[in-house]
Formats: C-alpha cells, structure tokens, sequence
C-alpha cells in the first residue's frame, strides 16, 4: 500500500498552488489537455459564492414492484429493504433482511427486472452493512457492497450512531498481516445456473473478514470477491471511476471508529465518520492516498485520471493513474476568509435595509474599514466554515460546498447552516518550451 510522500514534498506542491494566481500563459501558448496533466501542473482561479452545480438528481429508488411480489408471495420470513436497478435496466439488486438479522445486517440477491429472482449473491456467513452505499459501476457490468463475517450472537457491529461501550485509544492503520482470522466457508461450489424454477442456493466459500470490507461481483451475482482484505479496517464509503476501473474509498480503523463514535455520544452528538483515502482497483490492487482523516466524500475527475476531496479549508487532488500517485494541495484559507468576509456584509447590509423602515432615525452601523490585503479574525465571521463536501462536474470545474454543520442524536437538534458554493476554474500551465 503505497502512502502520500513526506510533508515536506506537500508544502512545496502546496506552495506551486499558491502561486497560480500569478500571470497567464503568453498570447498563442498551447496548453495541454488537463486530463494529460499531473496534478502540480494544474493552474486555478478561485470563485466565491457561486450558484450550485447542476449534478445528477439521485432520488431514492422505488422499490420494483416485481420484486417486492416476489418476496410478498414466494419470501414471507424475508423483508425487502430497497431495489437498486443496473444503469442499462438489466438487473435488480434487492436488499433485504431475514427475520432473525440484526437491523444493521442485510443481505444481497439479484432479479431480472420481471421479478425472476436470478442470484444469491451474499452468502449465509456474510452480513452487507452500509446498504447506502451498494452501487452499480456506471457501465452496469459490476456491482459493489460493503459485508463483513455475520456475527453469531447480538453483539454491537461498527455502524453511523452506534456508541461503544468502552472507548479505545486511536491506533495506526491495520496492516492485512493483522491479528484477526479471516473466515472461508469450508464447502465452496462452483457457480452453476440454477435449474428452471429451482430457487438459487446462497453462494459458498466467500472470504469473510471482521469488520467491514469491499466486494464486487458480475452484473448477474457471480464472481463475488473482496477487492479489500485488510482487516482491522473498516470501508465505510466508496465512489466508482467514470470508467467503472476503480472506487476511491474512506477507510478508518475499528479502534478509532468506537473511538471517535464514543466522543460524540457524550456530547450528544451523532458522530460523521471520517477516514484515510485510498483507490482500490477492481482487480484488488489498493493504494492509500493520504494518512490525514476526512469526512469529505472523495469524487473521480470526469475521465478518471484524478481524485479530488477537501481537509478542512484545503482542496487535494490526487493522480490515480500510474503505479506512483501523486498529489497537490491548494490551500484556500486566506481567499475563503476574505470572501466570508464580503458575505458577511452582504448579509449585514440586507438586515440593514430591511430595518430601514423600522429604524428610521437609528444611526448608521458603520462597515469596518478594512483592506483586502487585511485577513480577518475567522472568529468574527459566521459564514467562515470548513469544506463539506465536493463535486467534479467538467474536466475544468471543481466545486465545493463550505457549512457549518452539526448532527445530534436528537435529529430535530441538528444544524446546518451558511451553506455556499464555490467554486475552482482549472487550467493547464504552459510548459517551459511553450513560454519560449
């Protein structure tokens, strides 16, 4: 597993990012495709509060109707969770719980989308957590699910909201070498079509792991395989390439999830999981990116060449293709308190006008008279927050959301509020025989 390179190698990437506000390329320079650029040779130009990007809407799925008869009529112990149907209509993932399942626990099967139930795909040992996060490749021809070993007695599993009973202490990562033992049901079969009209068995001799791992299968529930196997880990989220050759995944140690989760259940709260980001490729091959957590959910470049995600006010994309990833920071502190700077008196000159009527005779609230080359004190700004989330819609835009948010156990005590966009404008920078 290959990890970031020294810090020192960061700040003199984060460094050429500062710097890329500087002149443009001269008249008649040809710049190369950004798609054909490694990340530290990527210009920006920063853009605040910008109207949101237009991205796909992913509204939760109806159940197939199909499907839900077949399990009323043919599955009585059995309740169906939520269908998930392939991009090209083809297949039908159908989520779903027994009877005697933990309410964390779910099981995996496939149907044809005429409610012909094709395939088990999880097997009886296998418990798929995370059901947000199964998911079709864009090109429909795999599908991947997060399982782990289902457990044999009601025993507390890793999962969002979950508080540990005692807390543990952060540890590094665990290394596949671990000292846990991987479970393998010990009557593997071969994978046969099942005879007309025959119900499909659950599939045997899967790897199973204790605690949450990455699985792909084929489009109709064969070949299931984990593309992860470092136990002690626990894969909590994963986004696939455009080209259906990869995910870039969120992983955190099961020490430091109770850890973590156990903190903000004291406080109330209902804890956002974080994790180090890494890109496993479909064929297993897995390289951690960076050894910092985030919560920002990572997002492929449209041609899947790069990797971006956020650390507090910074902004990383990292190069994915190759056997030595690479990296680039773009720190935006300073631009973000200057714009949270101008919002707020945007905001507090709207409030003004609104009270004009009101407050006729009131004195005016002088605006502070402050250069732009001046940083204000980030504890006086109310829209200064960090980034939460980020999206990359075009080769040449990177947007990016920043808010407070806070998520209480009590959802009707939770906040989000100052949500903006903004948004980074990306260019190529000339080379040095071009610049001749």
């Amino acid at each position: 597993m290959i990890k970031t390179k020294p810090l020192a190698a960061l700040a003199a990437l984060s460094a050429i990012f500062a710097a890329c506000g500087g002149p443009a390329a001269k008249n008649g320079t040809t710049v190369s495709p950004i798609a054909d650029l490694p990340a530290v040779r990527l210009n920006y130009r920063y853009e605040a509060d910008v109207p949101a990007p237009q991205l796909p809407v992913s509204a939760a799925e109806e159940k197939n109707a199909a499907v839900q008869a077949d399990f009323d009529q043919n599955r009585p112990g059995e309740s169906l969770d939520r269908t998930i149907t392939s991009p090209d209509k083809k297949h039908v993932l159908a989520v779903y719980r027994a009877a005697a399942d933990q309410a964390s626990e779910y099981r995996l099967d496939v149907y044809a989308p005429d409610g012909k139930l094709e395939r088990k795909i999880s097997s009886d040992s296998m418990a798929v957590h995370f059901p947000d996060a199964i998911s079709w490749s864009p090109n429909s021809a795999k599908a991947a699910f997060v399982a782990m070993t289902r457990r044999a007695a009601p025993t507390p599993s890793p999962s969002p909201g979950a508080s540990p009973s005692t807390a543990k202490s952060p540890h590094p990562e665990a290394s596949p070498s671990a000292a846990f033992e991987p479970t393998i049901e010990t009557t593997p079969t071969p994978e046969t079509q099942p005879a007309a009209g025959a119900t499909p068995e659950a599939p045997k001799g899967i790897l199973t792991f204790g605690t949450e791992q990455i699985y792909v299968c084929e489009a109709d529930g064969t070949g299931v395989k984990p593309i992860t196997q470092t136990e002690g880990l626990i894969y909590f989220y994963y986004d696939w390439a455009p080209d259906s050759s990869m995910v870039a995944a969120l992983a955190i140690t099961s020490r430091e999830w109770e850890y973590f989760d156990g903190l903000a259940a004291m406080k109330g709260e209902s804890w956002t999981p974080v994790g180090r980001l890494r890109v496993v490729e479909t064929n297993g091959r897995e390289r951690r990116l960076d050894d910092n957590l985030t919560a920002v959910r990572p997002v492929f470049s449209p041609d899947s060449t790069k990797v971006v995600t956020a650390f507090d006010t910074q902004i990383r994309i990292y190069d994915v293709v190759g056997t030595t990833p690479t990296q680039a920071a773009i720190p935006l502190r300073n631009q973000l308190l200057l714009s949270s700077q101008a919002f707020d008196r945007e905001q507090q000159l709207k409030l003004q006008g609104q009270d004009a009527n009101a407050n006729a005779n009131a004195a005016p609230t002088p605006t502070p008279d402050l250069s732009a080359t001046t940083l204000p004190d980030p504890k006086t700004l109310v829209s200064f927050n960090p980034i939460v989330q980020v999206e990359w819609p075009q080769p040449d835009l990177i947007y990016f959301r920043t808010a407070f948010i806070k998520r209480m156990q009590n959802d009707a005590d939770s906040v989000t509020s100052f949500a903006r966009w903004h948004r980074l404008i990306l260019s190529g920078q000339p080379t040095a025989a071009q610049q001749k």
